[in-house]
Protein backbone atom coordinates (compact mmCIF):
# COMPACT_ATOMS: atom_id res chain seq x y z
CA UNK A 1 0.00 0.00 0.00
CA UNK A 2 2.92 2.53 0.90
CA UNK A 3 4.27 2.57 -2.95
CA UNK A 4 0.36 3.26 -3.88
CA UNK A 5 0.02 5.36 -1.69
CA UNK A 6 2.70 7.86 -2.68
CA UNK A 7 2.99 6.76 -6.41
CA UNK A 8 -0.66 6.00 -7.41
CA UNK A 9 0.32 3.85 -10.28
CA UNK A 10 -2.41 1.51 -11.87
CA UNK A 11 -0.53 -1.62 -11.52
CA UNK A 12 -0.02 -1.28 -7.80
CA UNK A 13 -3.79 -0.65 -7.55
CA UNK A 14 -4.62 -4.02 -9.57
CA UNK A 15 -2.04 -5.76 -7.40
CA UNK A 16 -3.94 -5.11 -4.68
CA UNK A 17 -7.51 -5.42 -5.90
CA UNK A 18 -6.17 -8.91 -6.59
CA UNK A 19 -4.57 -9.75 -3.56
CA UNK A 20 -7.40 -8.87 -1.62
CA UNK A 21 -10.94 -9.29 -4.14
CA UNK A 22 -11.97 -12.91 -2.83
CA UNK A 23 -11.71 -12.82 0.45
CA UNK A 24 -13.06 -9.01 0.57
CA UNK A 25 -16.06 -9.93 -1.98
CA UNK A 26 -16.68 -13.12 0.32
CA UNK A 27 -16.85 -10.95 3.92
CA UNK A 28 -19.36 -8.53 1.97
CA UNK A 29 -21.39 -11.21 0.05
CA UNK A 30 -21.77 -12.76 3.62
CA UNK A 31 -22.58 -9.66 5.20
CA UNK A 32 -24.60 -7.72 2.90
CA UNK A 33 -26.80 -11.51 2.08
CA UNK A 34 -26.72 -10.45 -1.83
CA UNK A 35 -23.67 -11.10 -4.01
CA UNK A 36 -24.72 -7.78 -6.52
CA UNK A 37 -25.34 -5.65 -3.69
CA UNK A 38 -21.68 -6.78 -2.27
CA UNK A 39 -20.01 -6.10 -6.13
CA UNK A 40 -20.99 -3.11 -5.66
CA UNK A 41 -19.80 -2.31 -2.16
CA UNK A 42 -16.61 -4.34 -3.13
CA UNK A 43 -16.38 -1.37 -6.38
CA UNK A 44 -17.19 1.13 -3.63
CA UNK A 45 -14.39 0.01 -0.87
CA UNK A 46 -11.51 -0.06 -3.51
CA UNK A 47 -12.86 3.43 -4.91
CA UNK A 48 -12.05 4.71 -1.15
CA UNK A 49 -9.18 3.26 -0.78
CA UNK A 50 -7.83 5.18 -3.92
CA UNK A 51 -9.63 7.83 -3.41
CA UNK A 52 -8.42 8.17 0.70
CA UNK A 53 -5.17 6.88 0.17
CA UNK A 54 -3.02 9.50 1.48
CA UNK A 55 -5.10 9.12 5.54
CA UNK A 56 -3.07 5.40 5.07
CA UNK A 57 -0.66 5.42 7.67
CA UNK A 58 2.56 4.05 6.88
CA UNK A 59 3.95 1.23 9.03
CA UNK A 60 0.10 0.03 9.73
CA UNK A 61 -0.81 -3.05 8.49
CA UNK A 62 -3.31 -3.01 5.46
CA UNK A 63 -5.91 -5.88 6.08
CA UNK A 64 -7.56 -4.11 8.95
CA UNK A 65 -7.60 -0.60 7.45
CA UNK A 66 -8.96 -1.95 4.01
CA UNK A 67 -11.88 -4.08 6.09
CA UNK A 68 -12.34 -1.14 7.96
CA UNK A 69 -13.30 0.44 4.82
CA UNK A 70 -15.67 -2.58 3.61
CA UNK A 71 -17.71 -2.35 6.86
CA UNK A 72 -18.58 1.26 6.38
CA UNK A 73 -19.40 1.52 2.66
CA UNK A 74 -21.81 -2.19 3.57
CA UNK A 75 -23.59 -0.10 6.59
CA UNK A 76 -23.99 2.49 4.36
CA UNK A 77 -25.25 0.35 1.93
CA UNK A 78 -27.82 -1.59 3.93
CA UNK A 79 -28.84 2.14 4.91
CA UNK A 80 -29.77 3.06 1.57
CA UNK A 81 -31.76 -0.03 0.54
CA UNK A 82 -33.22 0.17 4.29
CA UNK A 83 -32.56 -3.84 5.16
CA UNK A 84 -29.69 -5.75 7.49
CA UNK A 85 -27.90 -8.48 6.26
CA UNK A 86 -27.97 -11.78 6.04
CA UNK A 87 -25.64 -14.59 7.43
CA UNK A 88 -24.32 -17.78 5.84
CA UNK A 89 -24.06 -19.92 8.68
CA UNK A 90 -22.36 -22.90 6.80
CA UNK A 91 -18.81 -21.76 6.70
CA UNK A 92 -16.21 -23.63 8.41
CA UNK A 93 -15.55 -22.05 11.68
CA UNK A 94 -11.68 -20.96 11.45
CA UNK A 95 -11.54 -21.74 7.97
CA UNK A 96 -10.68 -25.23 9.15
CA UNK A 97 -11.27 -27.69 5.46
CA UNK A 98 -14.07 -30.00 5.62
CA UNK A 99 -12.10 -32.85 7.25
CA UNK A 100 -10.80 -30.76 10.31
CA UNK A 101 -12.62 -30.95 13.78
CA UNK A 102 -13.64 -27.48 13.07
CA UNK A 103 -17.50 -27.08 13.57
CA UNK A 104 -19.99 -24.60 11.41
CA UNK A 105 -21.02 -21.59 13.26
CA UNK A 106 -23.99 -23.20 13.79
CA UNK A 107 -22.80 -25.96 15.84
CA UNK A 108 -21.13 -23.74 18.60
CA UNK A 109 -24.44 -21.89 18.44
CA UNK A 110 -27.16 -24.41 19.25
CA UNK A 111 -27.08 -27.43 21.80
CA UNK A 112 -25.87 -31.18 19.69
CA UNK A 113 -28.81 -32.79 22.63
CA UNK A 114 -31.38 -34.98 21.77
CA UNK A 115 -31.20 -37.51 18.78
CA UNK A 116 -30.37 -37.16 14.98
CA UNK A 117 -31.92 -34.61 13.30
CA UNK A 118 -33.73 -34.90 10.12
CA UNK A 119 -32.50 -33.18 7.10
CA UNK A 120 -36.20 -30.80 7.36
CA UNK A 121 -35.58 -30.64 10.90
CA UNK A 122 -31.70 -29.40 10.16
CA UNK A 123 -32.94 -27.42 7.54
CA UNK A 124 -35.30 -25.18 9.48
CA UNK A 125 -32.73 -24.73 12.61
CA UNK A 126 -29.95 -23.45 10.33
CA UNK A 127 -32.75 -20.96 8.81
CA UNK A 128 -33.31 -19.85 12.67
CA UNK A 129 -29.79 -19.07 13.42
CA UNK A 130 -29.32 -17.36 9.88
CA UNK A 131 -32.26 -15.13 11.35
CA UNK A 132 -31.51 -14.55 14.73
CA UNK A 133 -27.99 -13.64 13.60
CA UNK A 134 -30.09 -11.03 11.52
CA UNK A 135 -31.91 -9.93 14.56
CA UNK A 136 -28.58 -9.13 16.26
CA UNK A 137 -28.31 -5.49 16.84
CA UNK A 138 -25.86 -4.33 13.77
CA UNK A 139 -22.65 -4.17 16.33
CA UNK A 140 -23.15 -7.69 17.87
CA UNK A 141 -23.75 -8.45 14.37
CA UNK A 142 -20.66 -6.99 12.65
CA UNK A 143 -18.24 -8.09 15.18
CA UNK A 144 -19.37 -11.76 15.11
CA UNK A 145 -19.28 -12.24 11.26
CA UNK A 146 -15.72 -10.75 11.46
CA UNK A 147 -14.46 -13.16 14.32
CA UNK A 148 -16.26 -15.99 12.48
CA UNK A 149 -16.56 -15.63 9.53
CA UNK A 150 -13.58 -13.74 8.49
CA UNK A 151 -11.20 -15.08 10.71
CA UNK A 152 -9.73 -12.33 12.04
CA UNK A 153 -7.99 -11.82 15.20
CA UNK A 154 -8.88 -9.46 17.93
CA UNK A 155 -6.96 -7.04 17.58
CA UNK A 156 -7.68 -6.66 13.68
CA UNK A 157 -11.24 -6.13 14.35
CA UNK A 158 -10.69 -3.92 17.27
CA UNK A 159 -9.17 -1.72 14.93
CA UNK A 160 -11.21 -2.33 11.65
CA UNK A 161 -14.48 -1.21 13.98
CA UNK A 162 -12.48 1.32 15.87
CA UNK A 163 -13.08 -0.38 19.10
CA UNK A 164 -10.64 -1.39 22.19
CA UNK A 165 -9.78 -4.97 22.12
CA UNK A 166 -11.76 -5.48 25.29
CA UNK A 167 -14.80 -4.40 23.50
CA UNK A 168 -14.62 -6.65 20.50
CA UNK A 169 -14.45 -10.03 23.09
CA UNK A 170 -17.36 -8.50 24.83
CA UNK A 171 -19.67 -7.92 22.07
CA UNK A 172 -18.88 -11.50 20.91
CA UNK A 173 -19.80 -12.74 24.73
CA UNK A 174 -22.87 -10.80 23.93
CA UNK A 175 -24.01 -11.86 20.71
CA UNK A 176 -23.45 -15.46 21.78
CA UNK A 177 -25.50 -14.71 24.77
CA UNK A 178 -27.99 -13.02 22.69
CA UNK A 179 -28.05 -15.78 20.71
CA UNK A 180 -28.35 -18.51 23.44
CA UNK A 181 -31.34 -16.82 24.95
CA UNK A 182 -32.84 -16.70 22.15
CA UNK A 183 -32.97 -20.34 21.93
CA UNK A 184 -33.98 -21.00 24.93
CA UNK A 185 -37.01 -18.89 23.83
CA UNK A 186 -37.82 -20.78 21.11
CA UNK A 187 -37.67 -23.75 22.98
CA UNK A 188 -39.84 -22.96 25.93
CA UNK A 189 -42.27 -22.44 22.91
CA UNK A 190 -42.12 -25.54 21.76
CA UNK A 191 -42.39 -27.24 24.64
CA UNK A 192 -45.56 -25.66 25.50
Amino acid sequence: MGRYREEARAEFFTELVHRYERELYRYLARYLGDPTLAEDVFQNTFLQVHLKRGLFEEGRPFRPWLYAIATHQAVDALRKVGRHPTVSLDQRVGGGSRDSDAGNLIDLLVSQEGGPLSRMQETERQQWVRESIARLPEALRQTLILAYHQDLKYREIAEILKIPVGTVKSRLHAALEKLQQMARAGKRFEDE
